[in-house]
């Protein structure tokens, strides 16, 4: 029987105010047959630990950005994946954050060992790149659907849940 983490996660879609959105390249140091693809900041949050102060702390730790707006819970989802050889299934929590300065060089500020190893740089993308090439592979896989709502800094009215099973990413 192999071992499964259960967790609580927190990520965030930093955005400017210019509709880009920030996305850390990665791929699986454990199986390169995954290819790469692109991720809003995100992981595991401590005990005790609130969604919007994990949120902050991993954008920090994932990009280096502390001047952000944390807004709100935006979408949640169940996810289950394996990484790096290991079996998760969280449930993550999804804010919005808004950088002021898209032009502002960002660098990693805390990355565990596996994910220095996995992400591979990252990219302000425009929304209009995102939402118009299919073929960019994304997680969270329904992120397209959640931008939509997010265009122009609004936010849809309930979080919307983007729930996906099965690989990660496909």
């Amino acid at each position: 029987m192999s071992f499964t983490l259960r967790r609580q996660a927190a990520r965030a879609v930093v955005m400017s105010r210019d509709d880009h959105i920030l996305l850390l390249r990665a791929r699986d140091p454990a199986d390169p047959r995954k290819g790469e693809w692109w991720e809003i900041p995100g992981g595991g949050m401590d005990p005790f630990e609130s969604s919007a102060d994990a949120a902050r702390r991993e954008i920090h730790e994932e990009t280096g950005l502390r001047a952000v707006e944390l807004g709100p819970l935006v979408a949640t989802q169940e996810a289950e994946f394996t990484f790096s050889g290991l079996h998760f299934e969280q449930f993550e929590h999804i804010h919005v954050a808004w950088a002021d300065d898209r032009h502002t060089t960002t660098t990693a500020a805390g990355l565990e060992a596996l994910e220095a190893i996995a992400f591979q740089g990252h990219r302000w993308w425009h929304l209009d790149e995102v939402l118009g090439d299919p073929g960019l592979r994304l997680l969270p896989h329904r992120l397209r659907e959640l931008l939509v709502h997010l265009r122009g800094g609004a936010t849809p009215p309930e979080p919307l849940d983007l729930t996906h099973t099965g690989g990660w990413p496909d």
